[in-house]
Formats: structure tokens, sequence, C-alpha cells
């Protein structure tokens, strides 16, 4: 997805929808960023890096879906 497509209406309604406020150019995007790049970081070192080489996208979907889960089983 192009990077533009972010800012469009549909992505950010789904935001308000579900009661996420978006943090795009508000004080706290430093601290926002590093904490998304953490949890990227951890999921990229648990679930992606030990199972390189799935065979299929619904292999790396179930993996994410499964990570996701533990990560934030409230969620």
């Amino acid at each position: 997805m192009a990077p533009e497509k972010f800012l469009e209406l549909p992505f950010t309604r789904r935001f308000i929808d579900v009661g996420v406020d978006a943090s795009i150019g508000s004080v706290g995007d430093a601290y926002d960023n590093a904490l998304a790049e953490s949890t990227i970081g951890l999921f990229k070192t648990e679930t992606i890096e030990p199972n390189r080489l799935f065979k299929k996208c619904s292999d790396v979907e179930l993996a994410t879906l499964t990570w996701v889960d533990w990560f934030d089983p409230a969620g």
C-alpha cells in the first residue's frame, strides 16, 4: 500500500470506528513511533525470522494472527 493511502478518509474512518486516535502531527509522535518500531521488531524477531521460509501468504497471515493474539489477547 502506498504511503498516501494512509491519509485517505477510509483509513481515518476506521481509526475513529475502533476508537483509536491517530497521532499524525501530535506532540507525542516520536514516542508513538518508537513504540510501533519496538513492537514491529519483536514481531519480526519472534515470528518472521525463525520461519523465514513461509510457503504461502496465508502462512504468514496465520503466523501474524497467532502472534497478535498472544501479544494482545484482550485486543
